[in-house]
């Protein structure tokens, strides 16, 4: 067995990395990590250097791997340790380069080791614990981890971290119209309100894959433009970036636009996996009431339904969308540290965290919009 750490996923044959990544997660897919290499979203001069882990078997076929960078800086992550970072060099250590083990810019649950066997994602753990140590990285980190593989990080002594997004989980729901059954009185009047003000004046089109026009792109890229200033200082992905996502992914690509006298002023970018509809990105070019909640929520919650998804991943943060149907979950990272010293510190505050973060969800649950009848 060996791991070796290629230069890119682009590198990998598509079906010998997808054999192993599934079809059910859109972000882990050889086509979404090839795309963000191919438009320049991550490579030279981003801080987001591909790394990805390879494990082959004698014969030289491939067994194992993680989407892995080198990162210079702790932005696009969703997970912060800034605060660690600091730390740390106030204490003399250098805590960039770092191992990220994640999808670049993208707070979604997914797995992020892909193996077939607990033992190959041991050594792949292990290979990444090597790296570290023999160039010189702090740690490595591996952020947005599914349920299920958590134990292997928990197994292999790396340690977790907890925090709280919102999902949409659908219950079985027939229609929108069904699933405003389920929640008190108030609040249904309120979400109808909400919709029936977003809409006014606004046609809004649903398009997948190649319904997606360049002009359809530019409008989005200018959005997203907008928002990336205003959220991160400078947009993560590159225009080339949309274009690849459609090319490649085809049909699990959404974009829902916002259109008056038919043309686009909002759009929001969603992604179709087996059981979960995931929200990415929105920019608008105007300031109407709702219509961010009708394009990224509700709208989400109607393709969802019709589509027959278990569930809405609508990204980080974002308490407001609690009064919009959306439930408190927890996340789960996992982070190995090469300093003891940083590790134990490290360990002693994400004890404290957990506690903080599990007393927080239970709040958070206690403010649902659903009706308590049962």
């Amino acid at each position: 067995m060996v791991v070796r750490v290629g230069s890119g996923v682009a590198a990998v044959p598509p079906a010998r990395w997808n054999a192993l990544a599934g079809e059910g997660n859109p972000f882990t897919s050889h086509a979404f990590l090839s795309a963000l290499e191919d438009s320049g979203s991550v490579g030279p001069g981003t801080g987001w250097q591909p790394a990805p882990f390879l494990l082959e078997d004698g014969g030289g076929a491939l067994v194992g791997a993680m989407p892995a960078y080198l990162k210079t800086h702790s932005q696009g992550e969703y997970v912060f340790d800034h605060g660690w970072a600091e730390a740390y060099a106030r204490a003399g250590g250098r805590y960039y380069p770092k191992l990220q083990i994640a999808v670049p810019f993208t707070p979604a649950t997914g797995p992020r080791v892909l193996s077939r066997s607990a033992d190959d994602a041991a050594l792949l753990l292990r290979a990444a614990e090597t790296l570290c140590r023999q160039h010189g990285l702090s740690g490595a980190h591996a952020t947005f981890i599914t349920p299920d593989q958590v134990p292997i990080f928990e197994k292999a002594g790396w340690l977790l971290r907890h925090d709280v997004q919102f999902h949409w989980l659908n219950r079985g729901f027939a229609s929108f119209d069904d699933f405003l059954a389920t929640l008190s009185s108030r609040r249904r009047k309120d979400l109808r309100k909400e919709r029936a003000a977003a809409g006014e004046g606004v046609t809004i089109r649903r398009l997948r894959g190649d319904e997606i026009t360049p002009a359809h792109w530019d409008a989005f890229w200018t959005f997203y433009q907008d928002t990336g200033a205003r959220k991160w200082g400078r947009p993560y992905l590159t225009r080339a970036a949309f274009a690849l996502f459609a090319e490649r992914l085809g049909a699990k690509v959404l974009l829902i636009l916002a259109e008056v006298d038919g043309t686009p002023v909002a759009g929001a970018l969603n992604f179709i996996g087996d059981d979960t509809l995931y929200g990415r990105y929105w920019g608008a070019i105007v300031d109407k009431p709702f219509l961010h909640f009708e394009l990224c929520y509700y709208q989400a919650i109607d393709v969802a339904i019709a589509l027959g998804l278990g569930r809405v991943e609508a990204g980080a943060q974002g308490q407001h969308k609690l009064a919009r149907g959306y439930e408190p979950v927890a996340t789960v990272s996992a982070h190995w540290l090469a300093d003891p010293g940083l590790a134990r510190a490290v360990a002693a505050f994400l004890a404290q965290e957990r506690e903080g973060v599990a007393a927080e969800q239970r709040l958070l649950r206690r403010h649902t919009p659903y009706r308590r009848d049962g």
